[in-house]
């Protein structure tokens, strides 16, 4: 793994790592203080999210072995797991979260507003840092431990907008009500970022890359008589892989064509191009497949 990339996404998981475990312990030694049942569960579900984030670097290290003979793309797609694990473990902190609320809704309970106001700027400190840190990246994973740092965030500003409102007035539940509103938010952006992950794991064509635009690119290069067997899928999601074969015609250049092929793909995201170059009256098994 090079330097550089410790400073990147292994990094930047790194960072929210150890800023959220350090956090995790603060807060439930913050939850005996204060009393807070409340708080006590977000420190449960918080050292949750500090195992997902440990995962979540472990992978995206693993991800930069390089490549074997069985393993012949390398590790990359290890990281798509960090982000699997992470999206699944804040699915289900998230259902505790709002089976909580929902209790505090009909039976509400007094808390200490003045404790629980200290731990919300700290909470919002450590976690918007965090979110800062990871938000700076570009992988799956990195996207969706920014929303479980996000999920913190903003749950550490409802308490604080719910604690300075009952530390004025005995209303308890506007907790419960800003709670199940914030993990509504998050549940659908992180349905969002599990469906690109398993878009990826299902190898559907990688996001933003209009196969059937490119094909007409293909087919209008000269030399080019048609395209068959043309397949395109995505490692991680940032690392993508095509496939194609040419039937040239007439006497046109392999190599030129190949070129020219290749010149209509992003060279930063297709890190894997193989073109198979044909003339028209050879035999291919694949051409009927199209």
């Amino acid at each position: 793994m090079s330097h550089d990339h410790d400073h990147g996404s292994g990094g930047n998981l790194k960072i929210a790592f150890f800023l959220n475990l350090g956090f995790t312990l603060l807060e439930i030694v913050g939850g005996i203080w204060t009393n807070s049942v409340a708080i006590l569960s977000d420190a449960v579900h918080d050292l949750g999210d500090s195992l997902s984030l440990g995962l979540a670097w472990y992978f995206d290290r693993l991800s930069q072995r390089k490549r074997t003979t069985r393993r012949t793309f390398g590790y990359q797609r290890h990281r798509l797991l960090g982000g699997l694990v992470t999206g699944v473990v804040l699915l289900v902190g998230l259902g505790f979260v709002l089976w909580h609320s929902f209790q505090r809704l009909f039976a509400p309970e007094p808390v200490h507003a003045t404790g629980m106001l200290g731990l919300a700027v700290l909470g919002i400190l450590f976690n918007g840092a965090a979110v800062l840190r990871v938000r700076k990246g570009t992988s799956l994973t990195e996207k969706i431990v920014s929303w479980h740092l996000i999920e913190d965030t903003l749950g550490w500003i409802a308490v604080l907008v719910g604690a300075g409102i009952m530390a004025i007035w005995d209303v308890p539940i506007v907790d419960p009500i800003l709670s199940i509103g914030i993990s509504a938010i998050i549940l659908w952006n992180v349905f969002r970022n599990l469906r690109k992950v398993a878009d990826v794991f299902l190898q559907r064509a990688p996001e933003g890359f209009d196969l059937a635009e490119f094909e007409r690119g293909a087919l209008a290069i000269d030399g080019i008589e048609s395209i068959h067997h043309v397949h395109s899928w995505s490692i991680d999601g940032e690392s993508h892989v095509l496939s194609l074969h040419i039937v040239r015609s007439g006497g046109a250049d392999d190599a030129l064509l190949k070129s020219r092929v290749r010149a209509l793909l992003d060279e930063r995201s297709f890190s894997h191009v193989t073109i198979e170059v044909e003339a028209a009256e050879d035999a291919c098994p694949q051409r009927e497949d199209g």
